[in-house]
């Protein structure tokens, strides 16, 4: 963490992040199919999710690109079940106009980085087929392999979206 290129510096969430994370998400939520949520979180749940990964010790990371918010990543309970505390689902996002930069790989990586210091044994990705190769090709090149597929369970702007499960062990 904290590593420095081309792309920005990926370092931890701080508070005044919430807001462009919060943004980000927002503009996801509203335009694409690539999160199933319809309408952007509000700014106290983002906050509160920060408390409790932080509580968890699990990393809230974002991307910092001339000293703007250029993305973010974070690893989550995969589920909330006592035997699952080890294994983590990824959430991954780049603003708007940055994808392709290399700013979701330097997350991603230091993002599984934190995630074995912090115990994590196995992630999980949960990918809306959207057409677009992007985010199941950055697992793949990560080691992610698929685990399986959902078919139709999201419906959202006019259509139905399936699922692709992706798993990596992480340490």
């Amino acid at each position: 963490m904290g590593g420095t290129s081309l792309t920005g510096v990926i370092r931890r969430l701080r508070p005044a992040d919430i807001a462009p994370v919060s943004d980000i998400f927002g503009w996801y939520a509203q335009h694409t199919v690539v999160t199933f949520e319809e309408s952007p979180r509000p700014r106290q749940e983002w906050a509160g999710l920060s408390v409790l990964l932080e509580d968890l010790g699990l990393p809230f990371l974002v991307a910092e690109l001339d000293g703007s918010v250029a993305g973010y990543a974070y690893a989550g309970p995969w589920r909330r079940k006592p035997a699952y505390r080890y294994t983590v689902e990824d959430s991954v996002l780049v603003a708007p106009g940055l994808t392709g930069r290399g700013i979701g790989r330097q997350l991603l990586g230091d993002l599984l980085a934190a995630c074995g210091a912090a115990g994590a044994r196995q992630m999980i990705a949960v990918i809306a087929d959207t057409g677009d190769p992007a985010s199941a090709g950055l697992h793949s090149a990560f080691g992610f392999t698929e685990a399986g597929r959902l078919k139709a369970v999201g419906y959202k702007h006019g259509r139905w979206v399936d699922t692709v499960l992706m798993q990596r062990a992480v340490s």
